[in-house]
């Protein structure tokens, strides 16, 4: 009998309560409100580094690009036909390669201006970064 009411006890006693599972549950719904902002944040601030970093290299490009050639490239195609960038980077923001925005003619003061082509690139994203600006203007 007594063997009988040990396996009873051992029986009732195994699992979790159902406020056991819920207050785990909050703790994790917190550690989680806590986390995602500041992991999209994180995210963010990464994808404005790379954004950084390829329009360097391509302003880069473009530079060496008239000053080898005497010449504005025409095309951002062209830097990587003649080969100064290997391949047309992913903006970071629209995850395509053919929506960077090319200006012409800004500073091109000491070339021939009738040629034109390409002196400066932007992203062709719209969406705001975290120093206020829009990324196109970068």
């Amino acid at each position: 009998m007594v063997k009988k009411n040990k396996q009873r006890l051992l029986s009732h006693d195994s699992g979790f309560t159902l406020v056991e599972l819920m207050i785990v549950m909050a703790i994790i719904a917190i550690l989680a409100a806590i986390a995602v902002p500041s992991y999209t944040a994180n995210v963010k601030h990464a994808r404005e580094a790379v954004l950084k970093e390829d329009l360097h290299t391509m302003r880069s490009a473009i530079d060496s690009y008239t000053y080898d050639k005497q010449k504005a490239p025409q095309s951002l195609d062209e830097l990587v036909q003649s080969g100064y960038l290997k391949e047309l980077p992913k903006d970071p923001f629209t995850q395509r390669s053919d929506t960077w925005a090319p200006s012409e003619g800004s500073t091109l003061t000491s070339l021939d201006e009738t040629q034109g082509g390409i002196d400066d690139v932007h992203s062709g994203s719209q969406q705001v970064g975290t120093d206020g600006t829009t990324y196109n203007t970068w």
